[in-house]
């Protein structure tokens, strides 16, 4: 009976937010199948075009997929929903959150003086100086930097341009393994996520000529510090993907810098290229603070007049309080201090972990950034097996679209002496699992 599946309601409308509740209080898991078409119209005593219409939209949001003959079934990471990390147990080390160090963040402190009364934000929606100060920033790095503007963060950001680009039911080529949250968001706008593999220089470019022949509109990528794998782009991979990509001149490319200034690894954008349509996002909640939900875009005028457009009709502008804030942390020396040593120092740990597994013989990825990916073959009695040990680690199905299992160390806040006992701690765990499944 239909009433198993939590599904009630005589009209497309009401069928498709049925199914939605019961995805969001979890009565239907990811991977559970809904009832075919024909035996749920007869069950709900309403016609099979209803139901085919409610499937149809629930598939439009991203809440089920369809499978051939395997029918209809909730999604791997429905929309409704990001694919949340699980409770840290209590007394556990966390290296699974992918947070910065807590010493290594400035205190944030609002601007002493902004003058009350009302001000044009519409018409000056970016403070000048922060404007400015982000050309000279991204600039620096070899971006283009003629045309900027700025967004709640850099989700906010990519959400908008996908959004603004794209239509429910396009193809954007995502990082495999890549961030989950970002996954999540393709899906929850309606559009389909095609994986692209990654390497320790980043997107592959074989593949990427895969997905763009395939029809992709738009692409995602990471130049550095590559979550959760670590990479970054060499002047020779940047060079490749660059004629890759002109191949699609239409096809939007969004560049996610998001730990640029503590990535420890140089700048090689793509979009120094010469491309049609691009954007390079950057933010700073990585190395200046998790609150400051801000972010800043370099772009072609197309992209930006889009953006700005949509912003315009939403939330408007960015609050001019934040902007002050985060141009007076990006020009205070002390706080650039901070960053340079918060930099030099997740390098270090990063490092640590890597060397240390390496000489233990376990294969681990991480050339920048804060996090390393450690492909294993059984994720669950990886995270577990540490666990007995004292650590959190996050297991990688909510990185992954098709590439092979792994777990994420995020290692911000793991010193090199702890990277000794963590690596001795996963080769044991390892060597448990080997021998429990037969390895």
């Amino acid at each position: 009976m239909a009433t198993q599946y939590g599904i009630t309601g005589t009209t497309a409308k009401a069928l498709s937010a049925s199914v939605e509740r019961a995805v969001t209080d979890g009565g239907l898991e990811p991977g559970a199948a809904l009832p075919p078409v024909r035996r749920l119209a007869e069950d709900l005593g309403i016609s099979p075009g209803t139901v085919a219409t409610a499937y149809k939209e629930l598939r439009r949001r991203g809440i089920v997929v369809t499978r051939g003959r395997g029918g209809t079934v909730v999604a791997p990471a429905p929309a409704v929903a990001s694919r949340r990390p699980p409770r840290v147990p209590d007394g556990l080390r966390d290296l699974a959150g992918g947070h910065p160090d807590p010493a290594f963040l400035p205190d944030l402190l609002p601007p002493g003086r902004l003058a009350p009364g009302a001000r044009s934000h519409r018409s000056s929606p970016r403070l000048p100086r922060l404007e400015e100060a982000v050309r000279q920033w991204l600039g620096a790095g070899g971006v283009p930097v003629e045309h900027v503007t700025f967004a709640h963060g850099a989700l906010d950001l990519i959400g908008r341009l996908l959004s603004v680009e794209l239509r429910p039911g396009d193809a954007v080529a995502m990082e495999d393994p890549g961030y989950h949250h970002l996954l999540d968001l393709v899906t929850a706008l309606g559009l389909r996520t095609v994986a692209v593999a990654v390497d320790d220089e980043g997107m592959r470019p074989e593949a990427l000529r895969t997905v763009l022949r395939a029809g992709v509109r738009a692409v995602v990528c990471s130049p550095r510090a590559q979550n959760p794998y670590g990479g970054r782009f060499s002047a020779a991979r940047r060079d490749a993907l660059v004629d890759v990509l002109r191949e699609a001149p239409d096809v939007l490319v969004i560049e996610n810098d998001h730990a640029g200034s503590i990535a420890a690894a140089p700048l090689h954008t793509l979009t120094a290229g010469g491309l049609t349509r691009w954007a390079h996002v950057a933010t700073v909640t990585k190395y200046l603070g998790t609150d400051l939900r801000w972010a800043a875009a370099a772009c072609d005028a197309t992209t930006l007049a889009r953006h700005d457009g949509r912003l315009l009709l939403t939330s408007g502008w960015v609050s001019h309080l934040l902007q002050e804030t985060v141009l007076s942390l990006m020009t205070d020396d002390g706080t650039q201090g901070l960053v340079r040593r918060a930099r030099e120092a997740y390098d270090e740990r990063r490092r640590a972990l890597t060397d240390e597994l390496g000489r233990r013989g376990i294969a681990a990825h991480g050339m920048s950034g804060m996090n390393v990916w450690v492909p294993v073959r059984d994720e669950s009695a990886v995270v577990n097996g540490l666990r007995t040990h004292g650590w959190w680690v996050a297991a990688g199905a909510r990185f992954r679209i098709e590439t092979a299992p792994g777990v994420r160390i995020t290692t911000a806040g793991l010193p090199p002496a702890d990277a000794r006992r963590l690596a001795g701690d996963f080769a044991a765990v390892l060597g448990e699992s080997q021998a429990t499944y037969g390895g």
